[in-house]
């Protein structure tokens, strides 16, 4: 079995009660390993950051959690029906959008998170770069599979929006806003950001793969300097740390309370929660779709995601693909 597996079991282990205290036999029989093993996994777990207290004459117990996404920790207390039963953790990959397809594709079943520590390659919308330094963010992706058309799976973009914003404002209590098609906006400056991506045929669709990345713990002088636009963090905004792992549960709660409703009730009570959350909705604001600029109010969401523009020339114009601005 590999080590990090090992290791996995043991912290499990611990989170199960937070009170015990396991001896090194206990341990050695529980897991089929020497008490030598559970010593050197012990001392591995001290190294990342856990403390594990020896109490004299009885065993050992975990006194403080260090704020590692392992699955062992985001699943600890989680108790959600679908959502984060299957975690796989990467300590660095290229992006995690990659692996849960690779994993989709594989047949993992629906609900299955990844999480990365670090991403060397992570992704934006229209291809663009996603900063992802090592242990100060959360960067995820979840696999659903949705009985639907292709057309509709837009849609689930901006459920993952809702979630994340509600996660935000519980975890970290920050007031977010959302910007069409996929940002999570603080002041103006962007906080979080969505990249869904499916595979599917043209009967319906195989899975969705809601992408995930949220700036938490990250400092000024971790942004790199050629960003598009402002971006900002839970530390910079409120001056206080926020636990990646307590984000991460309140993420996935909040997509498995979401889920089954739209599956229930369909996209109208999603976008009305998106709709409320949209800081330009009945706004003046002007739309570059690269080959044209579109300039008119802000109408709403349409049923296929799309983003709907009452012209200042009269007619609504539908827009699929775009950077929006407020007009002058």
């Amino acid at each position: 079995m590999a080590e990090h597996t090992m290791r996995q079991q043991i912290l499990e282990q611990f989170l199960a009660d937070p009170e015990v205290i396991l001896s090194g036999e206990d341990l050695s029989q529980r897991l089929g390993i020497s008490r030598a093993a559970v010593w050197k996994h012990i001392r591995q777990l001290r190294t990342l950051g856990y403390q594990i207290d020896a109490v004299p004459s009885r065993g050992y117990r975990l006194t403080t959690q260090a704020d590692l996404l392992l699955p062992a920790a985001v699943q600890s207390g989680l108790e959600t029906i679908s959502i984060g039963h299957r975690v796989e953790y990467f300590a660095e990959t290229d992006s995690t959008n990659l692996r849960a397809m690779e994993l989709a594709e594989q047949g993992a079943q629906e609900g299955t998170v990844v999480i990365a520590d670090c991403q060397n390659g992570g992704r934006g919308r229209m291809g663009r770069r996603w900063s992802s330094p090592a242990g100060v963010n959360l960067y995820t992706s979840i696999i659903l599979r949705p009985d639907m058309a292709p057309i509709q799976a837009a849609q689930l973009t901006f459920l993952s929006a809702v979630a994340t914003a509600r996660a935000f404002e519980a975890v970290a209590g920050i007031e977010v806003q959302v910007k069409w098609p996929n940002d999570i906006l603080v002041n103006g400056c962007k906080i979080a950001g969505l990249l869904n991506e499916l595979s599917a045929e043209t009967e319906g669709v195989h899975h969705v793969v809601l992408g995930i990345g949220a700036n938490l713990n990250m400092s000024r002088e971790q942004f790199p300097d050629d960003l598009r636009r402002p971006a900002t963090s839970v530390l910079l905004e409120t001056g206080q740390t926020v636990s990646r792992v307590a984000f991460a549960q309140e993420l996935y709660r909040q997509l498995d309370r979401l889920y089954p409703l739209y599956q229930q009730q369909g996209f109208v009570p999603i976008r009305l929660a998106w709709e409320a959350l949209f800081y330009l909705q009945g706004r003046k604001v002007e739309v570059d779709c690269g080959a044209d600029v579109f300039t008119g109010m802000v109408a709403g969401l349409a049923d296929d995601g799309a983003l709907l523009l009452d012209l200042e020339q009269g007619g609504q114009q539908v827009i699929y693909a775009g950077d929006v601005s407020v007009a002058d």
